[in-house]
């Protein structure tokens, strides 16, 4: 196992899912039940599940698409996003 990217995989999505909408339905399931624990176990498997198709995905689109062009592609998005999402903030503020 590469422990290197293991722990990169776990971090990245560690962080991006810290107070991300899944993560505050998870605590409003959890609030509003005493089933804690299930619901603990049903988002941990739909993020599992989730995670799963992401990875048979890339493994589907990376026999077509160049990797590296693929990386480089999902930056620009995530560029492009933010700063969508800094442009609407800005717009909604004035």
């Amino acid at each position: 196992m590469d422990w290197k990217l293991f722990a990169t995989a776990f971090v990245t999505v560690f962080v991006a899912e810290l107070g991300d909408k899944t993560q505050l339905a998870a605590l409003g399931l959890a609030a509003g039940s005493r089933g804690r624990l299930t619901v603990f176990a049903g988002a941990s498997l739909a993020l599992v599940c989730t995670t799963a198709l992401a990875v048979v995905a890339a493994d589907a689109i990376t026999r077509v698409v160049n990797p590296l062009a693929l990386r480089r592609g999902a930056a620009v998005l995530f560029i492009v996003l933010g700063a969508v999402s800094l442009w609407q903030t800005r717009a909604g503020a004035a």
